[in-house]
């Protein structure tokens, strides 16, 4: 039986490029999958792997690339990622790069862009909530899958040291949540629309500007403000899970990565939950 076509390599190569210049960051994520057509039929037909290249090989070029080129549009990253397989590899035929962008908005607080703060584009949907009685109602507001990060003034330290931690204290680390937020209302405001961007304003005002240490401190404090700046609103409850940004080793490439490169991943993640009420 004729083997004909064949290719292989990588898929969800998920990779962060942040450049920092002083305050002022600047991520670039990319989720990469990068295919190779060449001398390696005998793997299929053969069961001979010597010409082939470890698909953990590619997502380590990819890594290296990123480390390299930090401030390189998407367009000139996989060129770049496919010229350094074509260089190393002289039994590549042809290479296909396809790369999906998430797009990180920077966001303005307080009537400024801000150095390290940023939403998803297109980012959550608005959500509502009546429950009706012959007696009352209870009305809510609120946000589902509301997407931002910041990436510094966050850490996580100081947690149980038991033989089950494998994690490291960290006081400087990217902080990202895909935030559900539900808020109550213990009477109408005079105009919603506005109240309801008045809330979101004051969210990410105060995650934006002050040293988190946990979802759990950002949440409390944010909600917190909220009742503050918002008497109309009873109480806000939160759902926000972590998307991680994980460090990438690249020692054994020869390189150091000083908070620049990382592999994005939201599977598994910490789930991190609380109601803000009043008094």
């Amino acid at each position: 039986m004729p083997l004909t076509a064949s290719r292989y390599g990588k898929a969800q190569v998920r990779v962060m490029r942040l450049t920092r210049d002083g305050d002022h960051h600047t991520p670039r994520e990319l989720s990469l999958t990068v295919l190779m057509t060449g001398a390696f039929d005998a793997a299929w037909t053969g069961g001979d792997n010597r010409a082939c290249i470890a698909t953990d090989s590619v997502k380590n070029i990819v890594n290296v690339v990123a480390a390299q080129n930090l401030s390189l549009d998407k367009e000139a990253f996989v060129e770049a990622v496919a010229r350094t397989l074509l260089d190393t590899y002289p039994q590549v035929a042809e290479l296909q790069v396809e790369g999906r962008e998430t797009r990180w908005l920077r966001q303005t607080i307080a009537g400024a862009p801000h150095g390290h703060v940023f939403t998803l584009d297109g980012n959550g949907t608005a959500h509502v909530r009546l429950v009706a009685r012959r007696d009352g109602a209870v009305l809510q507001s609120g946000l589902r899958n509301f997407t931002f990060m910041k990436t510094t003034r966050s850490g996580w330290a100081d947690f149980v040291q038991d033989r089950y931690r494998t994690l490291a204290d960290t006081t400087d680390r990217i902080a990202a949540t895909a935030m559900d937020a539900t808020w109550t209302w213990a009477r109408m405001p005079a105009d919603t629309a506005v109240t309801n961007a008045r809330v979101l304003e004051v969210l990410m005002a105060v995650f934006g500007t002050t040293y988190s240490a946990g979802v759990q401190d950002s949440m409390y404090r944010m909600g917190e403000a909220v009742l503050d700046a918002v008497p109309e609103i009873a109480e806000i409850g939160f759902a926000m899970p972590n998307k991680h940004y994980i460090p990438i080793d690249l020692t054994p490439f020869g390189l150091e990565n000083p908070g620049v490169v990382f592999l994005p991943t939201d599977e598994p993640h910490g789930q991190i939950e609380a109601t803000i009420g009043r008094d």
